[in-house]
């Protein structure tokens, strides 16, 4: 960010300097500005009105006195070089100002503003003007575009405030015309006085007024703090030291004519800059608020006379250029932060001694699970991170400071992982659930028996995300196994979670779903196929009343719809298939759906 600010400016006078203060409410009396000219705050009125009746001037609208002007202050300048000119207004931020700045030597040919503000002040910034708000706030749409200027050229200012209230207000110019020609960057001829253009100062500061003539016969100074001049007594020389905020007067007597000059001298308080301690950065951030720092920084003092700016480098801090913005762009490692506290009356008062390091720090990575699951047969699971990790710190929300703890009921637990390096730490939280998981019922299995491409569907009693296992093969997500090969297999479903599994015996076989026994040579017999791998296979057919009609075994052809050499009725039978398992017994198989039907 290009910001190159509180260099040379002007003063915001308040309390008993309001009182004598340079105020012009009409253009024609513009109060003249050059570099270290204090301009002080407040308005009260306007007096003609310097836009001839009109409703619009640039930006700004005519408001309730009727005029374009309600409270109005009137200021010119003269560029002495060429740059990128800007400048700041500071203002109360509960009140409303608006500004207009032409670019002309004549009040009587204003012209359209080039530069404009009349946004209500709802954001409530301490500062509008061209260029960047020296605050460092990016937002702040009350500012215009920076100024690129020439020698010679004359400006006039407008500055009008729109409140019931009036603080007053503050001049700071900006831009680096002030680097590059910081003596002259304004043209101070504009100013005709014997004792110069008014004077700002900081503490301490030592301002010499020369009123040296080369005829004067006597030389009688005084000063005004608010309540009219009153004599210096004891100075009667050419030179006056002052130390003090006042309007200073000399009247050089002469033979041809007495000469009267009058001079501003306003003092501001140097801001003191509060040591600042280090900061982190977790991993993450993209950006970091350098706003949070503003309080330690300023230690108590008033926010509003005081300008707190960020920089890369002391240089930059002790020049008071090169603002860092206060969303900082976070860096890896740790990078060196400079502090320069700048008096929002003087800026060229200031204080530049404070750092302090802003460190990027690793966020802790909390990459555990959020759920646990107890098991029916288990009593207690262990939750949390798998170990310590060196400089990080672990607090559980039930008081435990270890990694992982044991848990053996149901609820949820919350971990705190802190990561602290020179005193300054990063943290992240997870809440783990702990509930229980219970192995499902397996209610029943769908065989489809298509010889060719046999399909089994495993349907249980709770739907979750189980897996479902054939035999020995991976467990799959989907409750259905295609293109099952005939005979006896295991159907699994697993519990995910490691709690288990529950299984079953199946047997897949094939069969007709009817016969027609007429004797023309087509599906004359019944019969299953696919036993052949069966231990002792045995097929008993019976009619709907439970009646065996038929045993088949491998080696029978099948069945030919006759009981005892009689002829059964076209209707449905079933049958039931067992065989001998591996354990040695005699086992039914299960889940086949044994029903097939006679045609005649």
């Amino acid at each position: 960010m290009r910001l190159y600010f509180l260099l040379f400016g002007v003063l915001f006078l308040l309390g008993v300097q309001y009182n004598f203060g340079q105020i012009a409410q009409d253009c024609i009396d513009a109060i003249p500005i050059c570099n270290n000219t204090p301009v002080n705050g407040g308005t009260d009125g306007y007096g003609i009105d310097d836009f001839n009746g009109i409703d619009v001037s640039g930006c700004l609208e005519k408001t309730l006195s009727g005029s374009i002007e309600s409270n109005a202050a009137w200021y010119r300048f003269r560029t002495g070089a060429s740059g990128q000119l800007g400048f700041n207004i500071g203002i109360n931020a509960t009140e409303d100002w608006d500004f207009a700045l032409y670019k002309t030597s004549d009040c009587n040919s204003l012209g359209d503003p080039i530069r404009c503000n009349f946004y209500d002040n709802q954001d409530q910034n301490t500062f509008v003007g061209v260029g960047e708000d020296p605050s460092g706030e990016d937002s702040n749409i009350q500012f215009e575009e920076w100024l690129e200027v020439s020698p010679g050229e004359d400006y006039y200012l407008f500055i009008n405030n729109f409140s019931n209230s009036n603080s007053g207000f503050s001049i700071q110019f900006s831009g680096n015309i002030f680097v590059t020609n910081p003596y002259d960057a304004l043209d101070c001829s504009i100013v005709s006085n014997l004792l110069g253009p008014p004077i700002s100062a900081c503490d301490f500061d030592t301002v010499t007024l020369d009123a040296s003539t080369t005829d004067a016969l006597d030389y009688t100074w005084f000063s005004n703090t608010g309540n009219g001049y009153q004599e210096i007594m004891g100075e009667k020389g050419p030179i006056l030291i002052v130390l003090g905020s006042a309007t200073y007067q000399v009247v050089v007597a002469r033979a041809a004519g007495n000469i009267i000059s009058e001079v501003q001298v306003a003092y501001s308080t140097v801001p003191t800059a509060h040591p600042v301690s280090d900061d982190a950065s977790c991993s993450g951030m993209t950006t970091y608020d350098l706003k949070l720092k503003d309080s330690e920084v300023l230690g108590g003092q008033d926010p509003q006379l005081v300008v707190v700016s960020y920089h890369s480098s002391l240089g930059d801090a002790i020049a008071g250029v090169n603002g860092l913005p206060k969303q900082i762009p976070v860096q890896p490692g740790s990078q060196t932060v400079y502090v320069r506290v700048t008096s929002a009356e003087n800026p060229n008062c200031f204080d530049a001694p404070q750092q302090f390091e802003l460190i990027n720090l690793e966020t802790p990575v909390l990459d555990f699970p959020s759920e646990a699951y107890i098991c029916n047969d288990n009593s207690s699971i262990t939750i949390g991170a798998d170990s310590a990790i060196p400089n990080y710190t672990y607090t559980w929300d039930s008081g435990e400071n270890t990694p992982n703890i044991i848990v053996s009921q149901v609820g949820t637990h919350t971990l705190t992982i802190t990561n602290t390096q020179a005193g300054l730490s990063c943290s992240d939280s997870k809440s783990i659930t702990v509930v229980v998981s219970s192995l499902p019922n397996i209610t029943d299995i769908k065989i489809n028996g298509l010889q060719n491409n046999n399909a089994v569907t495993v349907e249980t009693d709770t739907a979750d995300d189980w897996l479902y296992q054939l035999d020995s093969e991976e467990p799959q997500s989907s409750n259905m196994f295609s293109s099952v090969t005939p005979g006896e297999h295991t159907v699994s479903v697993i519990d995910p979670r490691g709690c288990g599994f529950v299984s079953e015996e199946i047997i897949v076989v094939g069969f007709p779903k009817f016969f027609t026994p007429n004797g023309d040579g087509m599906h004359d017999n019944w019969t299953i196929e696919g036993i052949d791998n069966l231990s002792n296979p045995v097929i008993m057919i019976y009619d709907r009343f439970g009646k065996l009609l038929k045993q088949l075994n491998p080696s029978d052809f099948g069945w030919d719809g006759r009981f005892n050499g009689q002829v059964m009725p076209s209707t449905d039978y079933w049958f039931k298939l067992t065989y001998t398992d591996t354990n040695g017994q005699t086992t039914t198989a299960k889940y086949i759906n044994n029903h097939f039907s006679l045609k005649r």
